[in-house]
């Protein structure tokens, strides 16, 4: 709605994890060169943790993006809730292999020739599990176990898990100390800081082809930043409706009182 009245090409605070608008905070750089780190020397499972809309996922797609697709083959589970059958068929189909092995069994000598067989091709192959706070200890076994296919000098498998802080309480279960011990990459995700957030602002607003309009003021930011403690899934929500309430009445600022109606929907919304 407020796009042609700003000279914007499109909405610059959609909350789908387009990559294209991945701002790189110091602390999301940090969890970029961490899964870097794990992936190239194949440390085999990988931990990384954030609040709910501190962009995991959006950050997890730039570094598929990112990866030398003639290297690495991948296989993305974004449904957590899946049996340990159906993990096993998940990454089988997303290697781009026919599911022909029926028992459990046959599925894990499937899945261990579909690496073997990319191992040989000079390929290493990556799944990444999001929302792993919601898996299974049966899948999480299962992962465990598949993490010791292996050849003599390599893993066939590096396996990224990305969940919310409460899989860090699940990770220390007696019974997870097994999967626990072989986790030797792990980071957390940081919200982002009031100047952080500022840049954040300005950094999708230009990506969306804005030329110096529309600003937020100073007060608007802090009001944001108060009410959305530096999440950019909440920054972008406050800050879509705050622009939403500026254009209204036509202004190219955005001001205390354009967020304060924000934050008024916002709440009703959430009270809903």
């Amino acid at each position: 709605m407020y796009e042609d009245f700003y000279g914007l090409t499109e909405l610059p605070f959609n909350i789908t994890p387009d990559p294209k608008y991945l701002y790189l905070s110091p602390s999301h750089q940090e969890a970029v060169q961490h899964l870097k780190y794990g992936i190239s020397e194949r440390k085999g499972f990988i931990v990384l943790i954030g609040e709910v809309g501190c962009g995991k996922t959006t950050l997890c797609r730039h570094f598929l993006n990112d990866l030398n697709h003639e290297q690495y083959e991948t296989a993305l589970i974004l449904n957590p809730r899946i049996t340990e059958t159906q993990l096993l068929k998940t990454i089988l189909e997303e290697l781009g292999e026919t599911v022909t092995a029926r028992s459990r069994n046959d599925l894990i000598s499937q899945v261990n020739q579909a690496l073997l067989d990319r191992i040989h091709e000079g390929k290493d192959i990556v799944v990444i599990v999001d929302e792993c706070q919601n898996l299974s200890f049966e899948v999480l076994e299962q992962l465990r176990l598949l993490s010791n296919l292996e050849t003599d000098k390599q893993k066939l498998l590096q396996i990224v898990l990305m969940g919310q802080p409460e899989f860090k309480e699940i990770l220390n279960e007696p019974r997870l100390r097994q999967l626990r011990q072989r986790i030797l990459v792990n980071y957390e995700l940081k919200p982002l800081t009031l100047t952080q957030m500022e840049h954040y602002i300005r950094h999708r607003i230009t990506l969306a082809g804005g030329l110096g309009r529309p600003q937020f003021s100073r007060w608007a930011a802090r009001t944001i930043y108060r009410a959305s403690q530096g999440i950019p899934r909440l920054i972008n929500n406050l800050c879509d409706k705050s622009l939403l309430a500026a254009f209204c009445r036509q202004g190219d600022i955005v001001g205390f009182w354009d967020v304060r109606r924000a934050l008024k929907e916002y709440n009703a919304l959430s009270l809903n």
